[in-house]
This record gives C-alpha cells, sequence and structure tokens, in this order.
C-alpha cells in the first residue's frame, strides 16, 4: 500500500489484524470489512471465546475477512502473512497479569517476542507497510501508592494536581509484572522501529475496553466479567478493596481510534497515544457493581479478596493526545454502553468446534 492509500482512507486496502478473534481484534476487523477492506486475520484461536468470535466473522463477512491460524511465535510463517499487506494492526497478546505471574516466559514469548517478529517480517517483507500496536495502561505500573491517593464520593482520586486530565504519554514508565514488563518491551519496540529503522508504526495504550463479542474473567475484561456474572447470578470477586477506578471505553470507541490511527499513520508515525474513556468515563468497581445493579434490577452479590500483582489503585487516561492529533473523543456514555453490552449474550451464535471453522472458506 503506497502512503496516500493509506491516508486517504478512500481506497479498500489489505491489512493484516493478528489477534483478530480477540475481542477488540473482532470488532477492529468487522469495522475494516464492512468500510471496504479485505481482511486477512491471524489468530492461533488460544483464548476462550475466540472460535466463537471466528464463526461470527466467517457467517458475516466471509467475503472480506479471511482467517488464519498461525501463531505470532512463529517467525516464518508471519513473514508470509505480512507480505502482501498494506498495514499490520498488532493485537494478538497474552493479556491477563495473573497469567504472566504463572508463566512469564511464555508471556514474555508471546508478547514481546511475537512483535518483535511482527517488526522483523515488515522490516524485512514490507517496510512500507503500516504497524500499529495494541499497549496497555500497565506500562505505568502501580502509578500511585496508597499514600499518593485519597478516597472521595467512593472512590480513590489522586492528591497529585498534574493527574487532574488524568495519565498522560509524559508520565514514566514502571514496568511491574511479568505482563507489564512484555508489552512495556514491546511497545518502546514498536516505538523504535519507527525511529531507527524508518517503519510507519504507532503505539495506543489501551485502557479497559469493554463491550460485546467480550467473554470477560477475573482476569481480564472486567467490566464484561461483572455484568456476564451478574446475568448468571453468580457472585463477583472483588481484589482490592472496591475503590480503585478505571477509565472505561465502549468497543465502537476505541475501533474509531485505531481506524483514525491507521488513516493519519505518516502523520502521528512513532507516536504513543493513550486511549481511553478519559476523566468523563472513570468508575470505581464498587460503582460499577450499582450500575450493573440499577441494569439488572439487584446489586450483584459481591465478596473481596487480596490485591493482586501490579493491581493500580487509580488509573484515567489523558486522552488529550490522540484528541488533538487526531480528532478523536469517547462519544459513548458508561450507562448506553452497558446496555449495549447486556444486549449482546441474547444474540451470541452457538459455540464451534475449530474443525467447522477450517470448512468455511475463506
Amino acid at each position: 500500500m503506497t502512503a496516500a492509500r493509506i491516508n486517504g482512507g478512500s481506497t479498500a486496502s489489505r491489512v493484516l489484524v493478528t489477534g483478530g478473534c480477540g475481542f477488540l481484534g473482532c470488532n477492529v476487523a468487522a469495522t475494516l470489512a464492512e468500510i471496504g477492506h479485505q481482511v486477512v486475520v491471524v489468530d492461533n484461536l488460544s483464548r476462550a471465546g475466540a472460535e466463537e468470535n471466528a464463526r461470527w466473522l466467517k457467517q458475516h463477512y466471509s467475503d472480506r475477512v479471511a482467517i488464519e491460524f498461525p501463531d505470532t511465535r512463529n517467525a516464518e510463517a508471519i513473514c508470509e502473512v505480512v507480505r502482501d499487506v498494506e498495514a499490520v494492526l498488532h493485537l494478538a497478546a497474552q493479556v491477563a497479569v495473573t497469567t504472566s505471574v504463572e508463566d512469564p516466559i511464555d508471556d514474555f514469548e508471546v508478547n514481546a517476542r511475537g512483535a518483535l517478529n511482527v517488526l522483523e517480517a515488515v522490516r524485512l517483507h514490507n517496510p512500507l507497510a503500516a504497524v500499529i500496536f495494541a499497549s496497555t495502561n500497565k506500562v505505568y505500573g502501580a502509578l500511585l501508592e496508597g499514600c499518593n491517593v485519597h478516597r472521595v464520593d467512593g472512590r480513590y482520586a489522586p492528591n497529585v494536581e498534574t493527574l487532574a486530565h488524568g495519565v498522560s504519554e509524559n508520565a514514566a514508565l514502571d514496568l511491574h509484572s511479568p505482563y507489564g514488563c512484555s508489552k512495556g518491551a514491546a511497545d518502546q519496540y514498536v516505538r523504535d522501529y519507527a525511529r531507527v529503522f524508518g517503519l510507519r508504526t504507532a503505539v495506543l495504550r489501551m485502557s479497559c475496553i469493554y463491550g460485546p463479542r467480550q467473554f470477560g474473567n477475573e482476569d481480564q475484561g472486567w467490566i464484561a466479567h461483572f455484568l456476564l456474572q451478574a446475568m448468571r447470578n453468580r457472585p463477583i470477586t472483588i481484589y482490592g478493596d472496591g475503590y480503585q477506578v478505571r477509565d472505561a471505553l465502549f468497543v465502537t470507541d476505541a475501533v474509531d481510534a485505531w481506524i483514525k490511527t491507521l488513516g493519519h499513520i505518516d502523520e502521528v508515525r512513532g507516536r504513543i497515544f493513550n486511549v481511553g474513556g478519559g476523566p468523563a468515563n472513570a468508575v470505581s468497581l464498587r460503582d460499577m457493581l450499582d450500575l450493573v445493579g440499577e441494569l439488572r434490577g439487584r446489586r450483584p452479590e459481591c465478596r473481596y479478596a487480596a490485591w493482586r500483582p501490579g493491581d493500580q489503585p487509580w488509573y484515567v487516561s489523558d486522552i488529550r493526545a490522540i484528541s488533538h492529533a487526531l480528532g478523536w473523543q469517547p462519544r459513548t456514555s458508561l450507562r448506553d454502553g452497558l446496555k449495549a453490552l447486556a444486549e449482546w449474550p441474547e444474540s451470541r451464535v452457538p459455540e464451534p468446534v475449530r474443525a467447522d471453522l477450517q470448512e468455511i472458506p475463506a
């Protein structure tokens, strides 16, 4: 793809989405297909729900979405799939802090080595392709210790005035937990391949994203997990005291940030953006229990457990940089987003087996 085709956005292109059967990945792939691109999804289907998302993509976008199964840890296989694409959206990852603590070597191989394989494949075989990487707010570590936060209105708030707009991209990195280390290493490699090798890369440090096609659990996707547990009449475990705060971003708004970044890749080449709901969509875990209770007519039962490694008492994205650069803003309120998420499980297709997926023509 030429730079003009990517930046203009009016001409259909061939885009590779790694991790494209995951929650954010399948929503990105679907949107790209809807606006006319040909999409190659790469996913090893290791994550729960990935097969169901793959089936959904093929059912709705079979003419524009092809699904392949190589693992990003396989450098040779990745070289083959990047050769004839105009952009690579790299979302394939191990996504849970707890899993990284249990198996830090596998976490490193998936997150750091997998990202480096993608970068090298592009550098060696397709250096004009755009590369956008899904990083995480966990690269900032715990960010604030207990002495740097106070409780107000049932939630933690920072004692630091400079955080009034949230955490900016200028905040110091503090790679806490193996997950934070692996994603942080990949984050910096992606940035540096723009500076050293001139690749057209950008990094999006994502906050808490939620919405349809998310199979949330205790370790990742906590908003969906809260709602799905409530719908199943099961108790919710809160790790910590529940006053910790996150900024929530509905998936369609997250996808819009990715599409805008892709469409302006040469303007933002080498840049890093924090992408989240911002201060207007900040919510504590206890507040979320109340919102789910309003939606369901009954507050979910909950219990408490010890804080987990790398848990942040407060994190809110400062989204002014991406707003100024790309004109992007979240548009979906938390209540509207939760309502849409609550409606999704009712329309889910039956979970398929992998053999069925392989029989679906690309």
